[in-house]
């Protein structure tokens, strides 16, 4: 059985339009629902699909996650999936999204990170996604300013200088003490997942790796938001990366290490724990930190 795609490489997507006789932007809306179908939603059985076009020609999916038995903020909304897998495939730019219901204020605020957020074209696929006439974000695409006009973002707290959250980013984190042996490649994976992190408000750069049964390793980075509540932690971001990447079950999660500063003001080991302990009990947790 074929893994589920999260994503399109450039030549299939042009492949893909040509046969449909449509234009690569056309063809997002009509993958929506494949996007939705591979959403993990045990708990509102509302499934969300978000189909992004990137500036290298490649298609993203992005699906909401859900945790039974933790508390809902957990959970990852199909536009931070997105961006999140964005981020981990090294895309650079967003320009379109088709979704299947009109993005959140959480969601909303989180594309903020993207520099030019407010020129990402949106299009909302639901026949319910507003009952205004005027509403011009319904049934075509509309640029994210007519979603959130009045916008808070980093503008408003960093330097044009600084990166943003699908750009290059090298925190050159080391280890306070050399680790002793924790699965070697477990362990560099993490530490370079933390010094991709996006942690430009509290300075407080994470990163995570995850080892399932069959030896594969998973990656994943903090990134915040200039909001606060609408970040990602490394650990969902990880899974991330674990489902995009062909992951099943999350029972196959055997080791995670998380990398992060020793003196940081806002730590991930207390919620990375829980999480962990909630979706994988038997899994092998441990936690670097770095300077």
């Amino acid at each position: 059985m074929a893994r589920p795609r999260f994503v399109i490489e450039t030549s299939e997507v042009e492949s893909m339009a040509k046969q449909s006789n449509l234009t690569v932007v056309q063809l997002l809306p009509s993958l929506v629902k494949s996007a939705q179908s591979l959403a993990r939603v045990p708990i509102s059985k509302f499934h969300v699909g978000a189909v992004g076009y990137g500036s290298s020609g490649r298609i993203f999916f992005g699906v909401n996650l859900e945790f039974p038995g933790l508390p809902l903020h957990y959970s990852v909304h199909a536009e931070q999936f997105l961006v999140t897998n964005l981020s981990i495939q090294s895309e650079p730019r967003l320009d379109y999204v088709a979704v299947s219901a009109a993005p959140c204020g959480h969601c909303r605020q989180f594309f903020q990170e993207i520099r030019r957020a407010q020129d990402i074209n949106i299009l909302i696929t639901s026949d319910e996604s507003g009952d205004d006439e005027n509403d011009k974000s319904c049934g075509q695409f509309s640029p994210l300013r007519h979603l959130l006009p009045h916008r808070f973002g980093p503008e408003d707290l960093l330097g044009e200088d600084v990166p943003l959250v699908l750009e290059k980013h090298n925190n050159a984190l080391s280890f306070i003490n050399k680790p002793e042996t924790f699965g070697d490649d477990l362990i560099s994976h993490a530490l370079e997942a933390a010094n991709r992190s996006h942690a430009p408000y509290s300075q407080c750069p994470s990163g995570v790796a995850i080892l399932d049964s069959e030896g594969k390793i998973y990656r994943g980075w903090y990134m915040e938001s200039a909001a606060y509540n609408p970040s990602m932690g490394p650990v969902r971001a990880a899974l991330v990366d674990f489902i995009v990447s062909g992951g099943g079950g999350y029972e196959q999660i055997v080791a995670v290490v998380l990398v992060e500063k020793e003196d940081a003001l806002v730590k991930q080991e207390q919620t990375a724990r829980l999480l962990l302990q909630t979706i994988s009990p038997k899994v092998e947790f441990r936690v670097l930190h770095c300077k």
